[in-house]
Formats: C-alpha cells, sequence, structure tokens
C-alpha cells in the first residue's frame, strides 16, 4: 500500500447514546490530531471517525504500518496522503509537535455517567473514576486523561462551562489516552459525585491542607479521585460534596504538585491501596 501523493449501580437506562436525554456530544472545534501517539491510537480505536491521514514524506512507511495494524484488525481506514511541510504545518498550532503526522477526525460516541456505572458493573478490578473541578488548561487535562489511561481509570469528569475542549493540543498531552478513557462533560459536578456515590463510589477528595495522607486509605473497590485546579483547589461546594479529604505526603516547601502529577501520584497510590 504506497501513500497518495498530493499534486499541490447499574444504571437503569440501556438506550442508545443517542436516544438518552443525559448522553452529551463529544464537541470536537479541533478536528485535526497531531503527533504519533494519538495518531496511532486513533487509527487503532474502532470507534474514531478517520476521514483523512497526512504526513510529511519522512513519516510516510511508519504511518502507511500503522493503516496496516488498523487494517488487519478489521478497522477501515484511509491511505495517506502525502504533504509538503508548509501544507502540513497550516493544520496545527503554531509550534506543534506533529512528529510530521496529521489525522482529520470526528468526534467519538458520547458518554455520561450510566456508562460509567456500567463500566464499573463489569470491572473485575477496583473501579477508579477522575473528577475536575474546573481545571482549564488543556495541557494539564490531557496529562490527566493520560495517567487515567495509564492506571486504568473508567473516565475523567468535567464540568461542561470550565473544561478545555477537546482540541489537538490536548489530544497530543494525553498521548493517545483520549481514545481509551472517555471524557464525560456534566453541567453540576456536585450532581454528578451524588450519582456516582449512590452507586458505591467513595468519593476521594485531593486537598493539601487535609489531615489525612492519601496513603492511609483501605482498598476501595469503587473510588471517584476528585481534584481541583491549581491554586484555587477544590470548590467549598466540591469539598463538602466528598466523602474525604486527603493530601499527598509531600515535605518541605514543596507542598503542591501540578494537577496532572498530583492525579498520577494519587491514582497510583488509590490502585494500589491494600496491595
Amino acid at each position: 500500500m504506497d501513500p497518495v501523493k498530493d499534486p499541490a449501580r447499574s444504571p437503569p437506562d440501556r438506550r442508545p447514546h443517542a436516544n438518552r436525554p443525559g448522553a452529551r456530544p463529544n464537541r470536537l472545534p479541533d478536528k485535526f490530531l497531531f503527533g504519533w501517539h494519538p495518531v496511532r491510537a486513533a487509527l487503532l480505536n474502532p470507534e474514531r471517525p478517520v476521514h483523512r491521514l497526512m504526513c510529511l514524506e519522512a513519516a510516510a512507511a511508519d504511518l502507511t504500518q500503522a493503516v496496516a495494524e488498523a487494517r488487519a484488525a478489521g478497522i477501515a481506514r484511509p491511505d495517506p496522503q502525502v504533504l509538503g511541510r508548509q501544507r502540513l504545518e497550516r493544520l496545527v498550532p503554531p509550534g506543534a509537535v506533529h512528529q510530521g503526522v496529521v489525522v482529520e477526525i470526528g468526534p467519538l460516541p458520547p458518554t455520561d455517567l450510566d456508562d460509567l456505572g456500567r463500566m464499573a458493573e463489569t470491572r473485575p478490578g477496583p473501579a477508579v473514576v477522575v473528577a475536575l473541578d474546573h481545571v482549564t488548561d488543556p495541557h494539564n487535562v490531557g496529562a490527566v486523561v493520560r495517567s487515567a489511561a495509564s492506571f486504568g481509570a473508567l473516565g475523567v469528569i468535567v464540568t461542561d462551562r470550565h473544561a478545555p475542549e477537546v482540541t489537538g493540543t490536548l489530544a497530543r498531552s494525553a498521548s493517545g489516552g483520549i481514545e481509551r478513557v472517555p471524557l464525560v462533560r456534566v453541567v453540576n459536578l456536585a450532581a454528578a459525585l451524588d450519582t456516582l456515590a449512590g452507586w458505591g463510589f467513595r468519593r476521594i477528595g485531593l486537598d493539601e491542607h487535609a489531615e489525612a495522607a492519601i496513603g492511609g486509605l483501605p482498598a476501595l473497590p469503587r473510588a471517584v479521585l476528585v481534584l481541583g485546579a491549581e491554586g484555587a483547589g477544590l470548590r467549598p461546594k466540591t469539598r463538602e460534596t466528598c466523602d474525604q479529604l486527603v493530601r499527598l505526603p509531600t515535605v518541605g516547601d514543596f507542598a503542591s504538585l501540578n494537577v496532572s502529577n498530583a492525579a498520577a501520584v494519587a491514582l497510583y497510590a488509590l490502585t494500589q491501596a491494600g496491595g
């Protein structure tokens, strides 16, 4: 296959996504993903619509091999199209590290809280969800999604009005994680946490001023890790909704971590608790 040359508890409602009033669409203002990890993950995700594949000449052989892997798995994918550098770089943000590959995509099917509840029912081990309280930086959200994918979290919940859209920049930071871990948008985070609590999830809020350290938690069959924005931390209503507040056992003047780093450490602690 040669690249084409460019001439110039269990939730009761089990209806399909489109018919469920609670399912919120995955908005996609940025239709291009770039970088090897996001592009390859999109190619191998049968639920991800892929419309066009574009690359530099130097990346054509590797991208062709990735397409062959997807087709071998029964996933239809278009042939790569070779572009010049200037044309390719017009598709991505200025200065983006694209590694010579860009894909034009469509949105993934919508995911809501009911989906997370059903996933928890079928998960053989502990079920963990991450919730972000007004974390707005796309690099941080993407890095949290990457950590969530690494530690097997069911999904990442964000607030509808105070979270970034799924752009190529966010996907690049997630390093392919957006193809494995759904980003679930909710209008009211406290209400969403209450819903999860009704399904047996213990709500664990990360707060640098909490008395208890996260290492003291017992093994939890279902947990939702709640993290706030850097500086502001958890909002009062979110803090009150949590069942327990814990801190990371940092020392000295470095009492707080970047939210994405804190998420990675806390997810490791939660998944290893009781082990």
